[in-house]
């Protein structure tokens, strides 16, 4: 009785390996279930860490509210459209460093040292990166990561994507609190930090793991103490 193999490759015309054919299923089936045993658990990591911060810094959110509304006039927190996971837009939540209305002559632009529009109250919480901790809410709601690269606006993110190479690509996974970028690299202030930091993005992209992210927040941790965010 002729095999299967044969019958195929005789009716078809090309050559048919049935052991090579099994081999190439079982390793797509093998990358599906890694990918998302890793999606799961890195959302596990996301859900866990962000409750247990909410209930731990709720003391010091307190103590920033009232910081910021003695320093200067305005709102506490700050909420912001910026561009997620596969170009959706949401609203990214931050404590105000900013004056109240700072960006209405100027529209959006990139923060700088020793910005004009930063408050005096503002310039310490983004030196030590306090004001993402409402940040903490995006990652509950899913909407973010702790660790991935980090959200831009709407608008910018059109302009980047028409001058730097391969930006749309950082799109492909949610953004984070925290990433590879952020701890390699300071704030971008030119198209030349983006187009540095894009390379930690994609290289982060190509090697999430859960393993990456414990190590990239170990990191921030030790950036957060140094205060080495913008100011």
């Amino acid at each position: 009785m002729m095999s299967v193999e044969k019958l195929i490759n005789q009716s078809f015309g090309f050559s048919f390996n049935v052991k090579e054919y099994f081999l190439l299923i079982m390793q797509n089936i093998w990358g599906v279930v890694r990918s998302w045993a890793r999606d799961w658990l890195k959302r596990a990591l996301d859900v866990v860490f962000a409750l247990v911060g909410l209930v731990l810094v709720a003391p010091l959110f307190l103590v920033i509210a009232i910081a910021i509304k003695l320093d200067s006039r305005g709102s506490v927190f700050y909420h912001q459209e910026r561009v997620g996971q596969g170009g959706r837009v949401f609203m990214i939540h931050k404590f105000r460093t900013m004056h109240q209305e700072s960006e209405v002559a100027t529209g959006p632009v990139w923060a700088k040292r020793g910005d004009p529009r930063v408050s005096r109250i503002g310039a310490y919480l983004r030196r030590f990166h306090l004001d993402e901790l409402p940040q903490l809410v995006n990652v509950l709601w899913g909407e973010m990561s702790l660790v991935g690269p980090r959200p831009e606006r709407p608008a910018i993110v059109g302009q980047l994507a028409m001058v730097v190479d391969h930006y749309e690509h950082r799109l492909a996974v949610k953004p984070g609190i925290t990433g590879l970028a952020q701890t390699r690299y300071h704030y971008d202030q030119t198209i030349a930090d983006v187009r540095r930091k894009i390379r930690y993005d994609l290289l982060y992209i190509r090697n999430m793991c859960l393993g990456l992210d414990l190590r990239i927040l170990l990191r921030t941790v030790t950036v957060v103490f140094a205060g080495r965010g913008m100011h």
